[in-house]
């Protein structure tokens, strides 16, 4: 008999946060929740519950007055 072992993979979903000049940041999953940078940011910012809760502080974290960006599965 040979022993058989289950081993767990890591898997990550990222969401791009695109507005009409481009890519502005984007939302990882992570441990316990979501997390989200802008692009220029060195680290990633606080650890969100769902997906939606995510969405809403990345926007918050943008220029006021920038439209809601399209957010695309990557």
């Amino acid at each position: 008999m040979s022993d058989t072992s289950v081993t767990d993979t890591a898997t990550t979903h990222t969401w791009l946060a695109i507005g009409p000049a481009g890519t502005l940041g984007w939302i990882t999953t992570v441990t316990g929740g979501y997390t989200f940078k802008l692009v220029g940011d060195d680290t990633e910012r606080a650890v969100y519950p769902s997906l939606e809760a995510a969405k809403g502080a990345l926007y918050s974290a943008l220029v006021p007055g920038t439209e809601w960006p399209e957010f695309r599965e990557h």
